[in-house]
C-alpha cells in the first residue's frame, strides 16, 4: 500500500499486528500458550512473532492450561505482561481453577499491592464445523467472577485496538475471539495504525435504526447486522448495538437505544440459561420498564452441549431466528 499506516486487514490479521505492536512498544510483554511459536497457533494468529522476538518472548507450552495460567500469574507478580493463548475455549477449564481462584483475586486480596495485567486470548464460538471443546461460548461463566473483565471484539479495527489496550491494562482480562470471522475476507477493513482508539469498556451502536433495537457481541454481531440489512426491505429500521465489553457490561447505549425503539433482542451463541443476555434482559427491564412496548426477547443458542457439526447450523443463532424475534416482538 501507498500509505503503510492505513492497512486493510482480516480480524486474525489484525489481532497479530496488534500483539506485534504491544510487544515493540513493552519488551515486558510475553506470548505463551500450545503452539504459539513455530507453528504460530492454529489459527496462525501469532504467527511469525517467535521468529522476530524469540524463544524468551514468544514461547511453546506443554499442553496444561493450569501451568500456563499458573506461570502467568507469577510472571505478571514479576512485573511481566503475559499474553496467554488458550488454544480451543473448551480447553480453557483445566485452568479455571487459576483464573477464579487466583487471577481474579490477587489484586484485590493484596489491597493493589500486586497487579494482575494478564490476558488471556480465548478463540470461542461455533461456525467451524468442530465439535465440542472446540466450539464453545463458555463467556457468561467469567463474566460472573469478580475481579475478571472480559471483552469480545467482532470486527478488525476493534481487533487491532482492542487487544493492545487490553495488554496494557493492569487488571486481569479474558479476551473472547470469533473465531470463525479470524479469515472472513468479507470483514476485512482498512485500519488506521496511527488512530487513537476510543475507551475499551464501551458498548458501541454500529448501525441506527429506530423499530427495534438488537444487542450482540463477537460472532454474533454479523448475524444481527445481516439482519438488519435484511429487515430493511420490510421497512424495518433496527438498531444495533455491539457490546464489546461483557464484563464491566456498558448498557448505557443499550438503555437509550431501547427507550426510542421500545424493542429489544439479545442475540448470543451461548446457551440462554444465566447468560449474558439473562442479564441483559433483567437490567433492561429495570431501567426501560415504562419504555417497552414488548418483552425483551433473545435469540440464542440451546441449553445442550454443542452438536456435531451437522448440526450446528441449527444450533446457531441465524438470520431466519433473529428476523423471526423481530416480528414477534413487533407485532406484541
Amino acid at each position: 500500500m501507498a500509505n503503510e499506516d492505513f492497512q486493510k486487514l482480516t480480524i486474525g490479521k489484525a489481532i497479530n499486528l496488534g500483539l506485534r505492536r504491544a510487544m515493540e512498544e513493552d519488551p515486558k510483554v510475553l506470548m505463551m500458550g500450545e503452539d504459539v511459536g513455530k507453528l504460530g497457533g492454529v489459527f496462525r494468529i501469532t504467527d511469525g512473532l517467535q521468529k522476530d522476538f524469540g524463544e524468551q518472548r514468544v514461547l511453546d507450552t506443554p499442553l496444561s492450561e493450569s501451568g500456563i495460567i499458573g506461570t502467568a500469574v507469577g510472571l505478571a507478580v514479576r512485573g511481566f505482561r503475559p499474553v496467554c493463548e488458550i488454544q480451543f475455549e473448551g480447553f480453557i477449564f483445566p485452568g479455571f481453577d487459576q483464573i477464579v481462584s487466583q487471577l481474579a483475586k490477587l489484586h484485590y486480596r493484596t489491597q493493589g499491592k500486586i497487579k494482575m495485567p494478564v490476558v488471556i486470548r480465548v478463540p470461542f464460538g461455533g461456525g467451524i464445523g468442530a465439535v465440542e471443546h472446540h466450539s464453545e461460548s463458555p463467556e457468561s461463566l467469567f463474566a460472573h467472577v469478580a475481579g475478571l473483565k472480559v471483552l469480545s471484539c467482532s470486527n478488525a479495527v476493534d481487533a487491532y485496538w482492542m487487544i493492545q489496550q487490553a495488554i496494557k491494562s493492569d487488571d486481569p482480562i479474558l479476551f473472547f475471539e470469533p473465531k470463525k470471522l479470524y479469515h472472513s475476507g468479507n470483514l476485512k477493513a482498512e485500519i488506521d495504525t496511527t488512530a487513537t482508539p476510543g475507551p475499551l469498556f464501551e458498548s458501541r451502536v454500529v448501525r441506527p435504526g429506530t423499530s427495534a433495537t438488537v444487542v450482540a457481541y463477537g460472532p454474533s454481531v454479523k448475524v444481527a447486522l445481516d439482519a438488519a440489512t435484511a429487515a430493511e426491505g420490510d421497512d424495518i429500521s433496527l438498531e444495533v448495538i455491539d457490546l464489546r465489553t461483557l464484563s464491566p457490561l456498558d448498557l448505557g447505549p443499550v438503555f437509550e437505544s431501547v427507550r426510542k425503539t421500545g424493542r429489544l433482542i439479545a442475540v448470543s451463541e451461548a446457551p440462554s440459561e444465566s447468560s449474558l443476555t439473562s442479564e441483559i434482559a433483567a437490567r433492561v427491564q429495570q431501567e426501560c420498564f415504562y419504555s417497552l412496548e414488548a418483552p425483551v426477547l433473545r435469540v440464542t443458542g440451546f441449553d445442550t452441549p454443542y452438536p456435531p457439526a451437522k448440526l450446528e447450523e441449527h444450533y446457531l443463532p441465524d438470520l431466519d431466528r433473529v428476523l423471526h424475534a423481530v416480528d414477534r416482538s413487533l407485532a406484541w
